[in-house]
């Protein structure tokens, strides 16, 4: 990695968290700079402009939500180990999660709804990578007849997503957790009551 990597890295990581919270029109140019210890002309010899350190911020938040739970899937595992081990990471890493603002999915795709077309893209394709990978554990399981074979896997992948990130906005905003593991319950019960042969 030669230095001018390593120093976009540096920034990216620096301000992970504080994009997170602070939301991206929320964070300043000094918020950057004080995160970073960076000068102003370090930024923008590193980043075109604000907008890309917020893009590469997010999808540096997102690859390191998703890379957390993945690392602690198995090729040994049962369709319903796998999925069960995704929602217990959600139980799990709860409030490490809260404390670093949040889901970086559900933040950035409120923020970028309107205003950030090109973020809002980014959020799009992680979503849809996101309810890939619960896709092919489903159908993974199909095949290995762990799954009724009539279940639309995309259908199912999207409601988990949804119930999740429900979860998360009203566990967030109420500064309750019980909403966020009441989701991840009823996803237990649709996974045991209608996907399970």
């Amino acid at each position: 990695m030669s230095k001018a990597e390593k120093t976009r890295q540096f920034i990216i990581e620096q301000t992970a968290e504080l994009f997170n919270k602070k939301g991206y029109a929320g964070t300043s140019l000094s918020d950057i700079t004080s995160a970073t210890g960076l000068t102003k002309g370090s930024i923008y010899g590193n980043f075109e402009n604000k907008d890309e350190v917020a893009k590469e911020v997010y999808l540096y938040n997102s690859k390191r939500l998703q890379t957390s739970f993945i690392n602690q899937l198995n090729n040994e595992m049962t369709a319903r180990e796998k999925l069960f081990t995704i929602i217990d990471f959600y139980r799990k890493t709860w409030e490490i999660n809260f404390s670093r603002g949040g889901c970086p999915h559900l933040n950035t795709a409120v923020e970028a709804d309107d205003t950030m077309p090109v973020l809002k893209a980014e959020v799009a394709k992680n979503f849809e990578n996101w309810a890939n990978q619960w896709s092919q554990i489903l159908e993974k399981g199909k095949t290995q007849n762990e799954i009724v074979e009539s279940v639309d896997s995309s259908q199912y992948a999207f409601q988990f997503i949804a119930l999740i990130e429900g979860g998360i906005l009203l566990s967030k905003t109420m500064n309750n957790k019980t909403h966020l593991f009441n989701a991840l319950k009823r996803i237990e019960i649709i996974i045991d009551n209608e996907l399970i042969k």
